[in-house]
């Protein structure tokens, strides 16, 4: 495309697509106005930005590139996939191919259903639920932030509207890492819950307590365990987080780290509760998911040769590895310049994360624009979090290390400015949250 025509769809993107982006967490919104608008291309650990300026991206695809962007293995895989055909009237062998391998490394899962977004397969594991178990309530961990666009998840945030309020009253939230609170909610409604839904781990250390205790408070009312491993799936360990903390789900969903950037999402799990969504079961059937593309053949090659790489090359001991340096980095320059209370890293080495605020802890949006965009201009595209992937190496570490010292130099000039002077260092508006009632 050509610069004069690229620049005129940008001008008007707002007038083409509500938000100007298909994923909110894209949105012009969420960035710093120094932010490029658009990504034109990307190859391994960097992306080059609409404004022409090549970036070290931490971004990476909202995390769902886990090897590098043009991944040379994943491109021979798709090409000789491509030569073959996307989509036909009646399966392709690579969906049974995908499905197999799946099955035999994951422990837990014996029947596999394929999508492409992981709000499908969480909203398709929470109509499994409700089916087996006769029941509609579900009960959300509030902590965690995101797992479905649909009305059971969505009636939870102040972004409801147009969603009805009979919908909003079938989803209970609990704490994470509060089992008392979850407990209340079975004692509460201990015939009506069908479901537990959470991930196994964002950015605070489970306590391996209220892991167990949540799968037994499960078993003893009847209710299945679903685990969102979206960002842990193939990250954390070959098999997800619920490997390492020793947890057997009824349910679990994949997507993010599962095909480098390729659209495939994965509900899997127990066989008697996915053959609901089958042609043999006797019982009522369940429309599961039927998508025109859920099994689109380009993807699910891309699948396979990500989890080829991720297992032969052990990638997840490679993220940990560089995570906990760029961890150490990034808290020593903190230090340096005695931001302590306003800067924080939180997560774990595969998946950190900064927290920006007041001296109180309390989080301050102008203050993270700010921030934002002093590493952006420094030519690191950056929003808060390090997808770290298979690309970023000593020299990418080292190189957001410096930036980021470079950038916290400036940042404690602002805050030495104080509070009445925080907006006159901010370019454009701040970043907003996703989740609000009003523009």
């Amino acid at each position: 495309m050509n610069k004069a025509r690229l620049n005129a769809l940008l001008k008007k993107r707002h007038d083409l697509i509500p938000g100007a982006a298909h994923t909110y967490s894209k949105g012009d919104d969420q960035f710093p106005a120094i932010a490029p608008a658009a990504i034109v291309r990307g190859k391994g650990a960097y992306v080059w930005g609409s404004d022409g300026k090549k970036y070290l991206d931490w971004c990476m695809g909202l995390r769902s590139v886990s090897l590098g962007h043009v991944h040379p293995a994943i491109n021979t895989a798709i090409t000789r996939q491509m030569k073959e055909g996307t989509n036909f009237g009646r399966p392709h062998p690579i969906e049974y191919e995908f499905a197999d391998r799946l099955i035999r490394l994951l422990p837990w899962v014996e029947m596999v259903k394929f999508a492409k977004s992981g709000s499908a397969v969480t909203t398709a594991a929470v109509k499994l639920a409700r089916a087996y178990t006769g029941r509609s309530i579900v009960a959300s961990c509030i902590n965690h932030p995101f797992f479905s666009y649909d009305d059971w998840f969505i009636g939870t945030t102040p972004a409801d509207s147009g969603i009805p309020s009979e919908s909003k009253t079938l989803t209970k939230t609990f704490k994470y890492n509060d089992l008392e609170s979850l407990q209340k909610l079975f004692v509460h409604h201990p015939k009506d819950i069908a479901c537990v839904i959470m991930e196994v781990i964002t950015t605070e250390k489970p306590d391996p307590k209220f892991l167990r205790g949540a799968q037994a408070l499960c078993k003893k009312y009847g209710a299945l365990l679903i685990l969102d491993e979206m960002i842990t799936g193939f990250r954390w360990n070959l098999r997800g987080a619920a490997s390492v903390y020793g947890l057997k789900p009824d349910l679990v969903t994949y997507g993010k780290g599962i095909a480098n950037g390729y659209s495939v999402a994965v509900l899997g799990g127990r066989k008697d509760v996915l053959e609901l969504g089958g042609i043999r079961s006797r019982k009522p059937r369940v429309f599961l998911l039927s998508a025109t593309h859920g099994a689109e053949t380009i993807s699910l090659a891309a699948a396979l040769a990500t989890i080829d790489i991720v297992e032969k090359q052990k990638i997840p001991a490679q993220l940990w590895k560089y995570g906990a340096h760029l961890q150490k980095g990034l808290e020593q320059a903190i230090s340096r310049h005695g931001l302590e209370k306003h800067v924080r890293v939180i997560g774990f080495a595969p998946n950190l994360s900064l927290s920006i605020t007041d001296a109180l802890g309390t989080p301050y949006p102008v203050l993270r624009t700010i921030f934002l965009q002093e590493v952006i201009k420094r030519g690191i595209l950056f929003q808060g979090y390090f997808a770290i992937s298979a690309a970023h190496k000593k020299p990418e570490i080292e190189k957001t290390v410096r930036v980021f010292d470079d950038a916290l130099a400036s940042f404690r000039t602002v805050i030495d400015d104080g509070e009445k002077k925080y907006r006159s260092h901010l370019i454009g508006e701040p970043c907003k949250p996703v989740f609000r009632k009003f523009n």
